[in-house]
């Protein structure tokens, strides 16, 4: 299938061998071992539908943060620039595909390998995948919500009214970022029109996580539960910078449980791996999901 318009499929940053090597072997006979998987993604497994991320390979910033939820609520401006910028942007997010890392996941959770899945990407690839019971962990960007009477809408239908209420928005392009924005500059900010909750006219947001914010509670504990159930953590496409990440590592470490990170960069938690496995995420999951599929051997399917 061709990428949608304004998305580019990205090759690794380097080249990988065509046959599996020691890495791939060492993560089949650790995964073996450990069948009860609980797997935490990030912006690595989604870069290749052409969704960008925000770190690089040493785990520093490529570009700007972004906006905070505090700015957000307090600074009209800012947010009138946001939801242009994402007005632009969010078309082609919208229809990203999931990749070879959503689809080897999702095998994965089919072999009975994957018993829980929570994401730190807000694109909802790994449910496009096939993959069932997945813990968002920062939100998805398909919803809207009102931030004073919590009613919800869909991106989508309120990208309708945000296009409908400021109809030049559709005139404009730009460079996609990561998670639905565009590197969009105007001068037309000011008459831009954002449109209120539909309910009570209140302001609408994301339904996100912004930085800044916190993950809810009962979300968090949730996947702390089905952490704890688990045999090992497999990060993949994470370079849990972020502490609402990393924190999985940590109580993993806590509980004696074997830590396996999939990643082609750093991460925050190497010194706490149990296995670090480098090279493109997509192509090392395939390998796994190949590998166990073939082996005579197989736990009986697992449920969440």
């Amino acid at each position: 299938m061709d990428p949608p318009a304004g998305i580019s499929h990205r090759h690794p940053a380097h080249a990988m061998s065509a046959r599996p090597d020691d890495q791939d072997r060492a993560l089949t006979e650790l995964v073996h071992n450990h069948p009860r998987l609980f797997v935490l993604t990030g912006a690595g497994c989604s870069t290749a539908a052409g969704l960008g991320d925000y770190r690089d390979a040493a785990g520093q910033w490529k570009r700007k943060q972004p906006i905070t939820g505090q700015v957000f609520r307090g600074d009209e401006h800012m947010r009138k620039r946001y939801w242009a910028r994402s007005a632009v942007g969010w078309p082609a997010f919208d229809s990203a595909q999931p990749t070879t890392a959503h689809h080897a996941l999702s095998s994965l959770q089919k072999q009975g390998r994957v018993a829980h899945l929570v994401t730190q990407n807000v694109d909802l690839l790994h449910q496009k995948a096939g993959h069932t019971d997945v813990i968002d962990l920062h939100g998805r960007l398909a919803e809207v919500a009102c931030l004073d009477c919590g009613s919800q809408e869909s991106r989508n239908t309120f990208q309708q009214r945000l296009i409908k209420s400021n109809p030049w928005l559709s005139e404009l392009s730009a460079e996609y970022a990561p998670d639905g924005d565009a590197d969009l500059e105007t001068d037309q900010l000011d008459r831009l029109a954002v449109p209120s909750c539909l309910d009570c006219g209140g302001m609408v947001k994301p339904e996100v996580v912004f930085f800044g914010e916190n993950v809810p509670r009962p979300r968090v504990e949730l996947a702390m539960s089905r952490l704890d159930t688990s045999d090992a953590i497999v990060v993949a496409g994470s370079s849990l910078m972020v502490f609402s990440g990393f924190r999985f590592c940590r109580r993993a470490a806590e509980n004696g449980q074997a830590i396996i990170i999939v990643n082609d960069g750093v991460t925050r938690a190497d010194e706490l791996a149990s296995l670090k496995i480098t090279g493109d995420v997509g192509v090392r999951l395939s390998r796994l999901s190949t590998s166990l599929s073939a082996s005579t051997t197989q736990p009986s399917p697992l449920t969440s």
